[in-house]
């Protein structure tokens, strides 16, 4: 982007992780523990309203009235934090007014071509299945990039009664609603029909419909020949819920993204992330994941757009090191997620190493990379990210050895995460995606940990964003993980705290020193200059911010967790603070 990123520390939330909505973190922030903390509020996309996966199902980009007010953004404003939003770029929910008008009107619907009708993109590049949807050619199929197991599809009725396979990446969940017999006699209108066997028949298809069973596979007897009827009657009462894939070929998908940004920052947004914005390039042939040039062609289009706002787009990449897509994305002048750094810091303090610690830190000077870095978030701890990548069998080296990788995973295993895996064409898993933990947690619960990782954050390059419940050293939620079900592991950093928990943690000091940190960082001029990395043994981490005659420096031991932050000069405070 032309414009510079913002400065300073961001605080990271649902607006309803602490208390019951948005205004019980206007009133946590308003406390003079959090005088001068951060600067930026990335609140996630329940802000919007949403109705599956935690709010990346977006609806429309209207406030929740529920969990926000005008109000709250507003004191927010007055305590000079900016906002940072999502725009989730791949995916509109089922529940949009722009698919329910699809469901509405079917064929004669204005938004048609707004979502990917999958038959209509594979035609000619595969075949047509039993079950009515086209198979890609096996050579189309293997290089498909999933997120789940099974062909990436929602089919859904339209009302002439056909059924569609719609392009769904991501999460969906199709119910029914159970059937009267009263329903039945109406519906079907048949004279012979008894309520009796109405009642036989409701029977029947409530016991398929709560075991989760086919539909076609339903016997019902006698009445076997009015099966269609009958089926068609439950079919009209199925109920989606799902993230569905825009077709960014269509100019009313990019109108309804102008329209998005500029509500955005009408909302107060100055930073605006990407989320799967990677997936929206589609083409016959290709990964579907990050396709060149055209996901260029997206982000550059997107930029434009941006800029009549005022924002600056944050494109979210999960990708291994060694493919280099960060590094492209950063040539092109856009700021990029840290999505190495939690890993590497989970590395460095279980190992006593500052060795690959200083080789990303060298990485993000010297080809001047612009990140945003956490150790905890929403989602899991990335470790997918930090491998290496084989590119015309050439092995390219990642930040980690994949020895070393699976020794973190083992770990964080070991301590109570939960697993998140990638999965190929034939629903086999290819690889471990993210590790859902709280960081406290993959740590070990060790609060020495916890100070220093944040230590550590609070002196890389880029800007630090800070996930609520690490600040409280949150631990795992194993009765949360649990009761989401299959898509329940992260749910395990999602704890909601009381009020009364933020009592408690501002008494604990480990959180009051995580706050001391993080002031530091948000205030001084000296994290407006150069980072000098001193020699230092193996064991410590040794760095210098200055800038205009004021320097903070953090030495830490990688071993024994202790550390020492030194702050000095003509322009700004000094003293120096030791942590045991």
């Amino acid at each position: 982007m032309k414009k510079g990123l913002p400065k300073g520390v961001i605080f990271n939330a649902y607006p309803d992780s602490i208390g019951r909505s948005l205004t019980d973190i206007v009133h946590m922030l308003k406390r003079p523990e959090f005088k001068d903390v951060f600067s930026l509020f990335y609140v996630l996309p329940t802000v919007f309203n949403s109705d599956l996966d935690r709010g990346f199902s977006i609806i429309d980009y209207n406030l929740n009235d529920a969990l926000v007010s005008r109000e709250d953004l507003e004191k927010l404003h007055k305590l000079n934090v900016m906002f940072k939003f999502d725009l989730v770029l791949n995916h509109l929910s089922v529940g949009s007014p722009q698919f329910q008008d699809l469901l509405k009107h079917g064929d004669e619907s204005k938004y048609k071509n707004f979502f990917i009708d999958w038959n209509e993109f594979w035609r000619s590049h595969g075949e047509m299945d039993p079950d009515g949807h086209v198979v890609p050619n096996e050579e189309h199929l293997e290089k498909l990039f999933m997120r789940k197991p099974g062909l990436p599809i929602l089919k859904v009725r339209f009302p002439d009664g056909t059924d569609r396979p719609y392009w769904n990446t991501f999460y969906q969940e199709v119910s029914y609603h159970e059937i009267v017999a009263h329903d039945l006699l109406r519906e079907l209108g048949i004279k012979e029909l008894t309520h009796e066997d109405a009642e036989y028949i409701a029977a029947i298809v409530n016991d398929v419909l709560n075991a989760k069973r086919d539909l076609s596979d339903i016997d019902f007897g006698d009445f076997s020949h009015h099966k269609d009827e009958i089926v068609s009657i439950v079919e009209q009462n199925r109920k989606y819920l799902g993230q569905m894939d825009l077709n960014a070929q269509s100019e009313e998908v990019w109108d309804f993204y102008d329209e998005t940004l500029k509500k955005l920052h009408e909302h107060g947004g100055k930073l605006v992330r990407l989320d799967a914005f990677a997936y929206l390039h589609k083409e016959p042939g290709e990964v579907n994941f990050f396709n060149k040039p055209g996901t260029w062609e997206y982000l550059g289009r997107l930029r434009r757009i941006a800029e009549k706002y005022d924002l600056i787009l944050l494109p979210e990449i999960h990708s291994e090191y060694g493919y280099g897509l960060h590094e492209e994305v950063a040539s092109e002048g856009f700021p990029i997620y840290d999505f190495f750094f939690p890993g590497l810091v989970i590395d460095a303090l279980d190992r006593g190493t500052n060795r690959h610690i200083l080789h990303w830190i060298g990485d993000i000077l010297e080809k001047n990379i612009k990140t945003i870095n956490m150790l905890g978030c929403h989602d899991g701890i990335p470790v997918l990210d930090l491998r290496g990548k084989e590119i015309a069998g050439v092995k390219k080296k990642g930040l980690l050895s994949d020895e070393e990788i699976d020794a973190i995973i083992d770990e964080i295993m070991d301590r109570g995460g939960r697993v998140k895996n990638l999965y190929g064409p034939d629903g086999k898993k290819i690889s471990y995606y993210q590790i859902n933990a709280t960081f406290f947690s993959a740590l070990g619960e060790d609060e020495r940990k916890l100070r220093l990782a944040r230590a550590i954050q609070m002196f890389m390059p880029g800007i630090p964003q800070v996930w609520y419940l690490d600040l409280f050293a949150g631990k795992n939620d194993y009765a949360a993980a649990d009761k989401g079900g299959a898509a329940g592991h992260k749910e395990i950093n999602r704890t909601t705290l009381t009020n009364s928990d933020i009592e408690h943690g501002l008494s604990r000091i480990v959180v009051r020193d995580q706050l001391e940190l993080m002031r530091l960082r948000n205030i001084s001029p000296a994290f407006n200059g150069e980072l000098e990395i001193h020699s230092s043994d193996e064991h410590r981490l040794h760095l210098t911010w200055k800038h205009h005659g004021c320097t903070a420096t953090l030495n830490a031991d990688l071993r024994n967790y202790s550390f020492s932050v030194t702050h000095k000069g003509e322009a700004c405070e000094e003293y120096v603070t030791s942590y045991r």
